[in-house]
């Protein structure tokens, strides 16, 4: 695999039906996602010019005089790494409210401007924004997944697929960076994770906080990799660091703008009060958290605590991957009570349809592995649609109304 690979990238056609009727595109997502590739590749097809923020520059040409340096652009321009130039924003809005030409401007970015609330209001109603998340697992095999489609539709027939066994561990640790999917596992990818977070924290970090202890961050989001898939817990995580709670909790913030790490809401019902309101913390791509842990494939399959873990994160963020370009919105939560029923991943589509996803490592499912999804059911009443266990085995098998064990390749290999 060379560094020039390049794969299909399933939300394209999300953002050329943004180009064709917003006049500003913004394409987010963490570097080294793929953003500069698509970007540059849609633009090309069309005409527009590109000027990258990280040319110094053209970022300092920017900062001095916004209005002369928007002013001065062609009808179409890509902008990219536009977080770099915050203040840009106002300018893009003064523009667009002159001209509303649709696809004027495609902008990326490596924060999350849907966080920082004066950024996002600046655009709100001009721009379209789209997330992009690192390759999914659908997008590495070059084909769509309807997985989604058929888990709302409690659409799962019986069928056997063989058992992926050790690939899944590989898939795992390989996360789906390009950059890092380049190169071999072991030494060579695990220097690109260290690289790619030093650089992060050089350029992007530096320009968003004045933080006097950058050198805490990586070490952070390593242990928060070891803690992923379980209840975000303030502090546990600053316990290994001589910083306040509150500190660690503006750090974890400022992880989660640049698309690191997740926390996944609980999901309740007034239905039920007795139910866990604590979020989960899930890290960005598998991949990451496996380089920062320092845990190859061999370490991983031997270690099923951390594997479960990573693989929960693996299949919640395959299925975010998936619904970035779903027709429908999809929105994420995880559920448990407090009897410790849980379900890793509940989605909801709308507001009358729900669903349940169980992830399990090994190669059998029992009727126990249902438990969390029947109690989900009995709180959701008419909303819920199906539950699914995916785990590693081979046979795609009903367990009663609407609840299903499902292989965990089907969850990019349903078309």
């Amino acid at each position: 695999m060379s560094e020039t690979t390049l794969y299909p990238r399933l939300a394209e056609p999300v953002i050329v039906e943004a180009l064709a009727d917003s006049p500003v595109v913004l394409l987010h997502g963490p570097r080294q996602c793929g953003k500069t590739t698509l970007a540059r590749m849609l633009g090309d097809k069309r005409g527009y010019t590109y000027t990258s923020f990280d040319d110094n520059t053209a970022r300092t040409a920017a900062e001095t005089d916004p209005v002369g340096f928007v002013d001065s652009l062609p009808a179409r321009t890509v902008l990219d790494e536009v977080q770099r130039v915050p203040g840009l924003f106002t300018t893009l809005k003064a523009v667009v409210d002159r001209d509303r030409q649709p696809g004027r401007f495609l902008l990326t970015g490596s924060a999350n401007v849907l966080l920082v609330p004066k950024l996002a209001d600046s655009l709100a109603g001009r721009m379209a924004i789209q997330r992009l998340h690192p390759l999914a697992q659908c997008e590495l095999a070059g084909k769509a997944s309807r997985f989604l489609d058929h888990l709302f539709a409690g659409d799962f027939k019986h069928r056997s697929l063989p058992r992926l066994k050790d690939e899944l561990v590989t898939f795992v640790t390989a996360g789906g960076y390009p950059a890092a999917l380049a190169r071999p596992e072991g030494r060579r990818r695990t220097n690109w994770y260290r690289d790619y977070i030093d650089t992060l924290v050089q350029r992007d970090v530096r320009d968003m906080s004045r933080i006097s202890s950058l050198d805490v961050l990586p070490r952070l989001l390593a242990h928060a990799a070891a803690h992923t898939a379980q209840l975000f817990n303030l502090s546990e995580l600053a316990a290994p660091f001589q910083l306040s709670r509150p500190t660690i909790g503006d750090y974890v913030t400022l992880l989660e703008r640049i698309f690191l790490l997740e926390r996944l809401s609980p999901w309740y019902s007034n239905r039920a009060s007795r139910l866990v309101k604590t979020p989960k913390l899930h890290l960005g791509d598998t991949g990451l958290a496996c380089g920062l842990l320092g845990v190859g494939s061999d370490a991983l399959a031997a270690d099923r605590a951390l594997f479960g873990h990573l693989l929960e994160t693996f299949v919640f963020q395959e299925l975010r991957r998936q619904a970035s370009w779903h027709a429908r919105d999809h929105a994420f939560f995880h559920f448990r009570d407090q009897n410790m029923q849980e379900v890793d991943i509940v989605i909801e589509r709308g507001a009358r349809e729900l669903t349940g996803v169980e992830v399990k490592a090994s190669a059998t499912v029992t009727p126990s592995d249902f438990s969390g999804l029947r109690r989900l059911r009995d709180v959701a009443g008419k909303r819920f649609v199906a539950g699914v266990v995916l785990y590693d085995g081979e046979a795609c098998v009903r367990f009663g109304e609407g609840m299903f064990a499902v292989p965990i390749r089907m969850l990019w290999e349903l078309h």
